[in-house]
């Protein structure tokens, strides 16, 4: 087969990053739009996408708005950024509409056929208006600030992602008209439960709820007396997280640095405004020019003002409307609770995949027996995102205060949990344990425990080796695998890596584990180029990667070539990616496919058939790194 020069075929082959993650977010939409799903989980996914997409619009737009920002005005770059943007919001809008309409035309009926109302204003019957009022009263008005802009008052700062009434004012005894911004507070319920109206006419139990917004927005009278509300326009403000730390700027004390960092990003650019349908042209106009924004980054929203304000709705006590809940079970080698992990591990290496099989009852068992376990000396540990539950980090602190050594490494830059984990890191030290805040200029992101211990045959280190975070709620909701070893091979490389971590060595000849920046990519690209050798050799070949995203170029041209020779290549990606499959010639013999479900694909296997004529006899690898750049 002749081999087509990829640099010819780059405008088709190389696709556009942010233009296939807004498909990957398509697909999540897609879950709110298939009648097949449980009605919850149908808004639930309506809350995910709005998620997603705000996370995107501060991530990266907010990249691209920043390049512009400190780049050449009036340059082709300039130009190749505006167009960029257009080419996002034209593929957003179609998106916006359908999920409003999935959401007002299907999804709001089906709540009220099963007794879950989430009612305007004019919908309540005088009882719950009523209700609502007191609860205004009583609750939300101390806490409200509105904020006037005149020549006494600047204009308000607007934080990220929070929700605000426009209001246009008068005055009985002036025509002039003023702008006052009243914010949403965030603190209460963002859909506020009404108690049942008996008198209503309705059969059966309702959950009647009502917005907290329009709570605000019916009773502005009561904030400003006196004055007359002209105009009243809902808004929502996203802002940039800002770029990565410069590391040859970074701080001495790398903590400091993101505390900063964080700091900071309070204050960056306003990427994108959100209004309702009643939208006013004067107010659109004037938060345009405070908040320096172009005519693009102006969103109607056709329903909602933010779905994620929905999250508690798919939460509601309602299992009938939801999956059905699933249970995990415990690999046939610990389903004895009493039973010793540390010997069921010498007895042969595990490998556990949840959330089919517990998390509790597998990884966090393994901490805790670590932490509790007389004969443990050591324990060794990395943490990228843990969530709210750490309980079974308080083991750590436990064994550190009962004499034994701990040393975890806290990835600090995490992003969007920075503060959470700076806490964390400072908690763990606080308690004697030996903290690592992470490496300035890297993202730690591996998912590893070492542990050693005094076993009756001599010393001997147990490892467990994951692709997802050591965090018990997405746990249950993430499919993610992981392999408890006391392999000696996996080990020496295990205590390597750790010495790497927290020691900064040196060391590049890693036996079984591929390290990025180390070795990965390298042997990665050998694996491929291999295939390569066994299919024109006539031997088996064939690449199967299960990823979250796709990416590295480098990657990219030698899966093209392995395409050319001939390997049949199947690549499961979650989210985006930039390679197009399917053009003869090129990557006709490369397959794409995404799985968007009940559980969120999270882990990465990568395998090579390596000529063996049993395909399971190939290579797997498992990680918690994509073909990234």
């Amino acid at each position: 087969m002749a081999t087509v020069a990829i640099a010819e075929t780059t405008p088709t082959v190389f696709l556009d990053r942010d233009l296939s993650w807004l498909e990957f977010n398509r697909r999540v939409l897609h879950e709110a739009l298939d009648a097949r799903t449980p009605l919850l989980e149908r808004v639930k996914f309506l809350a995910i996408f709005n998620n997603n997409l705000d996370e995107f619009f501060m991530k990266r737009v907010g990249t691209v708005k920043g390049r512009v920002a400190a780049g050449p005005k009036s340059g082709a770059r300039e130009r190749e950024s505006f167009q960029h943007l257009q080419r996002i919001r034209d593929t957003l809008l179609p998106m916006l509409a359908a999920q409003a309409a999935v959401y007002t035309r299907t999804l709001c009926p089906e709540l009220a056929r099963q007794g879950i109302h989430l009612l305007g204003w004019s919908e309540l019957s005088d009882f719950q208006r009523q209700a609502a009022v007191a609860y205004f009263r009583r609750n939300v008005f101390p806490v409200l600030t509105p904020l006037a802009v005149d020549p006494g008052h600047p204009f308000p700062f607007i934080s990220n992602l929070s929700t605000s009434l426009g209001v246009l004012l008068s005055s009985p005894d002036a025509e002039e008209r003023l702008f006052a911004r009243v914010k949403v507070p965030s603190i209460f319920p963002q859909w506020v439960p009404l108690p049942e109206d008996h008198n209503d006419g309705q059969a059966g139990p309702r959950q009647c709820f009502v917005r907290l917004l329009d709570m605000i927005r019916y009773n502005l009278d009561d904030l400003f007396p006196g004055m007359k509300v002209l105009e009243v326009m809902p808004f929502r403000v996203t802002r940039s997280v800002g770029v990565e730390p410069d590391e040859d700027e970074a701080a001495e004390n790398l903590a400091q640095m993101v505390e900063e960092e964080l700091r900071q990003r309070r204050f960056e650019r306003v990427v994108r405004l959100e209004y309702g349908p009643e939208a006013s042209p004067i107010q659109l106009q004037l938060l345009a020019r405070k908040l320096d924004l172009a005519d693009a980054d102006l969103y109607l929203m056709p329903g909602e003002l933010d779905y994620t304000d929905l999250f508690p709705i798919a939460e509601l006590n309602r299992p009938e409307l939801r999956e059905k809940p699933w249970v995990p079970v415990l690999p046939a080698a610990l389903e004895d609770e009493d039973a010793d992990i540390f010997a069921a591990i010498r007895s042969g290496d595990l490998l556990v995949h949840h959330p089919y099989e517990s998390f509790e009852g597998t990884v966090a068992r393994f901490i805790r027996a670590a932490a509790t376990d007389s004969r443990v000396l050591a324990i060794k540990m990395t943490v990228y995102r843990v969530g709210a539950d750490t309980s079974f980090l308080d083991a750590l602190i436990r064994a550190a205060e009962s004499g034994k050594q701990v040393a975890c490494l806290v990835e600090v830059t995490a992003r969007f949990d920075e503060q959470q984990n700076l806490s964390l890191a400072r908690a763990l030290d606080r308690a004697g344990i030996h903290v690592v805040y992470g490496i300035v200029g890297l993202k730690t992101h591996c998912k590893t425990i070492l542990v050693i211990r005094q076993d009756d045959d001599g010393l001997r280190c147990y490892a467990h080796i994951g692709t997802g975070n050591y965090h018990v709620k997405t746990a249950r909701i993430y499919t993610d695998l992981g392999l408890f070893t006391c392999d000696p091979g996996l080990i020496a490389d295990v205590v390597d890596l750790f010495h790497y971590l927290t020691g900064r060595s040196r060391k590049t000849d890693y036996r079984r584990l591929l390290v990025a920046p180390v070795n990965m990519r390298e042997r990665f690209l050998a694996m491929i180029e291999r295939e390569v050798e066994h299919q024109r050799a006539g031997r088996p070949a064939r690449i199967i990667g299960k990823m979250n995203q796709l990416e590295d170029r480098a990657t990219i041209e030698a899966l093209l070539r392995a395409s050319q020779a001939g390997v049949e290549i199947d690549l499961i990606i979650r989210g985006f990616c930039t390679l197009a499959p399917g053009i003869p010639g090129v990557s006709d013999r490369i397959r794409v496919s995404s799985v968007i479900g009940r559980f969120l694909e999270h882990s990465r296997i990568y395998y090579f058939q390596n000529g063996a004529e049993d395909p399971i006899q190939g290579e797997f690898y498992i990680g918690s790194a994509d073909w990234m750049s």
